[in-house]
């Protein structure tokens, strides 16, 4: 049996009860909705297909996201940045809506406002938390009856890829400011060995002197952001930068950051005191990868910079038009 009733402006109640199956309430903002509800659960029941949706009308997206952070996130090699897409999610007003409240119109939404303040990568990335909870709440939290609103939306377009490199005289700029900085030694050592290796961000917060084979002049990552470990080559400028270091107890290479965000924001401090502009950390990845181009070839560069396509080698490589002319004679 079930029954509509109106509970104010644009506000109709639907409950449906029938033997066998746990009551089933829903509000909807029109009597038509309502009914086709009712009509779609009670055929749902007649064909012994219902999956009762409480538990899913019951649990907010922020409820949600917490027990995600939990049992999910830990075991992802990205745990921190996810932590803080989670964090960021936990603050959008769409966190006190109910997990079967979402809508593809809402994650549509949401896009559309993310649009002003950060590129494309940044929402697709912010999307594939949400959409990776949703899986997991169908297929291990037993929550049937959801659908993935994320699947219902066509996600902004991956940015082209960046060419931005080192122009004339900001190295020089770069590294004098690291040195000046309060983060003097350790950001310095990081910029140059991300120039020297194109080691990630976050492969150099994490790199331990365990892993560094100075006579060898190699470092070993065992777990890299492709899910394979690989062995980096140390140019002699590398080696060098790691001679200077001092080695503290703990073992770290670069311990004055407690995470690479907090190496991204001193890096940004000290791009702006050399006055460069449009220049990220990662963007010298780039500029190793290219520098390396004029050495090895493309199967060695991939292996070294441990790209396992070549299509990503042509987002990273990005020759002067110089270099290549000299090559050409």
């Amino acid at each position: 049996m079930a029954t509509i009733t109106k509970r104010g402006p644009y506000q109709f109640q639907a409950i449906i009860r029938r033997k066998g199956y746990p009551s089933q309430t829903r509000t909807f903002e029109s009597r038509r909705d309502a009914e086709s509800w009712v009509r779609s659960i009670e055929s749902e029941m007649d064909l012994g297909k219902f999956v009762s949706s409480k538990e899913a009308d019951q649990t907010t997206l922020h409820e949600a996201l917490t027990r995600y952070a939990d049992e999910v996130t830990p075991y992802k090699r990205s745990r921190e940045s996810e932590l803080r897409r989670i964090t960021a999610w936990q603050k959008h007003p769409l966190a006190r809506r109910s997990l079967s409240q979402i809508r593809g119109a809402d994650i549509a939404s949401y896009v559309r406002e993310r649009r002003l303040s950060v590129q494309p990568a940044t929402i697709r990335l912010d999307l594939a938390v949400i959409s990776h909870l949703y899986t997991v709440a169908r297929q291990e939290w037993g929550l049937e009856s959801l659908d993935n609103p994320v699947l219902k939306i066509k996600k902004p377009a991956p940015s082209n890829s960046r060419d931005r490199r080192l122009e004339a005289g900001e190295e020089d700029r770069l590294l004098k400011a690291c040195a000046n900085s309060r983060s003097a030694p350790w950001l310095g050592a990081a910029v140059g060995l991300a120039i020297e290796t194109g080691m990630r961000s976050g492969e150099i917060h994490s790199l331990a002197w365990s892993q560094i084979r100075l006579n060898e002049r190699s470092i070993r990552l065992d777990l890299t952001k492709n899910g394979d470990s690989r062995v980096v080559p140390l140019t002699r400028c590398a080696v060098k930068i790691l001679e200077n270091l001092p080695r503290p107890i703990n073992g770290r290479v670069i311990p004055a950051f407690y995470d690479p965000n907090g190496m991204g924001n001193a890096f940004r401090t000290a791009r702006e005191h050399a006055e460069i502009t449009n220049f990220r950390f990662h963007d010298l990845r780039h500029e190793a990868a290219s520098r390396f181009a004029c050495i090895f070839s493309a199967q060695e560069l991939a292996r070294v910079m441990g790209w396992k396509t070549m299509q990503m080698a042509l987002r990273y490589y990005h020759p002067r038009l110089e270099d290549l002319l000299e090559k050409l004679g």
